[in-house]
């Protein structure tokens, strides 16, 4: 899933170069592309799908140059996960009835990879052959109120570790989340999900008519030249909720595997902060033309061209993309989604 606009990372993210798209590591490598890798170790690079929004198919492209044309799904309309998923589900289901999928988004930092690939070769194993559908469920390591938290049985499955999920969790207050953390029957959701093509369809079935409807109707379109014209008519009459709402919050055969895989989700310039390499004054710094004086436990992000100076600042966001400066103190970053809205509503949608 590539379609997001990422808007928690303005202005580095923006709408017409959001954060799957962005070197935001600094590895030389935007994180789509790193993803795209990841799974080219354990599945036939012919069988990847990337979805994203129409705006960003040459961007896909230009970025994976191995995919064809028609393994980019467009998106003509933001209608949040549950849709986009039963668009690429329903189609590979028309290609192949014994389809095992993973859905995964495309901007999330996986530090152990080799662990990562093991519990999702675990998690097809089991969706293979049970009426199951599965998520990875990350081991939290603080009391974080920015995810949604899924609730399982101690009783394991299989050798694999497989629980049952008894219930998802949204995003609680702190004292929920330290109430969760406490217990040690809660994992993070990361919104990765394995299942087969028959069990996915039989969820939108039962549980999500409508959405199944709509892109039942696409199975005489599925894989030929009508296909864009059919999601182009139909795609934005499909209800916007996510996944989790849609089905597996109503679905009595959901299933997670604790793992342990250095992950996060990158939603914010904190998470990326904790993650990035640090100098000995805890500021994480992307430029080489930087002069600091004073200043601790920054994110600080340059153009490569430009030179900058900074004193005394202390657990701030620096951003200039060139077009925009933001200069925001960590603790108030989940108001730069507003902060945004409010450039775009002041001063035009060039801002956004």
């Amino acid at each position: 899933m590539a379609g997001g606009v990422g808007s928690r990372f303005w202005p580095k993210s923006r709408n017409q170069f959001p954060k799957q798209f962005i070197d935001i590591l600094g590895l030389g490598k935007s994180l789509l592309q790193l993803t795209y890798e990841r799974f080219a170790k354990i599945c036939d690079p012919a069988h990847i799908f990337i979805l994203s929004n129409e705006h960003y198919k040459d961007l896909v492209l230009s970025q994976l140059p191995a995919l064809n044309e028609e393994q980019v799904l467009l998106e003509p309309s933001r209608n949040n996960t549950a849709p986009c998923i039963a668009y690429a589900c329903y189609k590979i289901l028309k290609t192949n009835p014994e389809a095992n999928i993973v859905v995964a988004p495309s901007d999330h930092l996986i530090l152990k990879e080799k662990e990562f690939l093991r519990k999702i070769q675990q998690a097809l194993s089991f969706s293979a052959t049970h009426d199951a559908l599965l998520t990875l469920g990350i081991q939290p390591s603080r009391p974080d109120t920015g995810y949604g938290y899924i609730q399982y049985e101690e009783t394991l499955m299989n050798e694999d570790g497989i629980r049952k999920v008894l219930a998802f969790k949204e995003k609680p207050s702190l004292e929920k989340a330290e109430e969760y953390l406490a217990s040690g029957e809660y994992l993070w959701n990361a919104g990765i999900f394995i299942w087969s093509a028959k069990s996915i369809k039989e969820a939108f079935q039962s549980h999500a008519a409508e959405i199944d409807s709509i892109f039942e109707q696409g199975n005489q379109f599925y894989n030929t030249n009508k296909e864009v014209g059919f999601i182009a008519d139909n795609y934005p009459k499909s209800p916007n909720i996510s996944i989790d709402y849609a089905i597996l919050e109503k679905a009595d055969n959901v299933y997670t595997i604790p793992a342990d895989i250095g992950w996060s989700d990158l939603g914010t310039w904190a998470s990326l902060h904790s993650v990035a390499n640090k100098d000995e004054h805890e500021n994480a710094v992307n430029c080489a033309h930087l002069h600091l004086e004073n200043t601790l436990n920054c994110i600080i992000q340059i153009p490569a061209d430009k030179a900058a100076v900074i004193k005394g600042m202390e657990n701030y966001i620096i951003v200039d993309d060139g077009k925009v400066l933001l200069i925001y103190p960590k603790s108030d970053e989940q108001e730069i989604k507003q902060v945004a809205a409010k450039m775009v509503s002041n001063f035009g949608n060039e801002y956004l």
